[in-house]
């Protein structure tokens, strides 16, 4: 199951996300935020964060404006590596490499059919289980 959440800045991407979840037949649970209304930012990424933290989740997606505050915001729960990625390269790498469990995404940065196929490639991409990745994320989570 997919944990979504956004602040007003993600709204509308947010929903396309989960529409073309639904299309692809995948469970999520909508955090919110419900409106394009100003909001704050880190309400949303604690939550979606600590979500996929207890296990309940197993990947999250968070979108913002940019990505950034709601990244930072979800790294510092631990447990969790969010990968803020504007490309389909970088949204691969990072779950080959990272092992990432939350995905950011800038809505004012990256166009809708561009965030769909990161998302794609996220979700679809599993961790490669090299010993020298599970070495470098222990080392993350010292």
């Amino acid at each position: 199951m997919i944990a979504v959440g956004s602040d007003h800045g993600g709204f509308e991407l947010k929903n396309a996300i989960c529409r073309h979840l639904e299309d692809r037949g995948m469970e999520y649970k909508d955090f919110g935020t419900y409106s394009n209304t100003s909001c704050d930012y880190p309400d949303y990424g604690k939550a979606v964060a600590k979500a996929v933290a207890s296990g309940e989740f197993e990947y999250g997606i968070l979108i913002c404006g940019t990505g950034i505050g709601i990244s930072i915001t979800a790294n510092k729960v631990h447990g969790i590596r969010a990968a803020l990625c504007g490309d389909c390269f970088s949204a691969e790498a990072t779950r080959l490499h990272n092992d990432a469990n939350i995905l950011a995404l800038g809505a004012r940065v990256t166009g809708e059919g561009l965030a769909l196929k990161i998302v794609d490639t996220f979700l679809d991409t599993p961790f490669s289980n090299d010993e020298r990745h599970i070495r470098r994320i222990n080392k993350i989570e010292e």
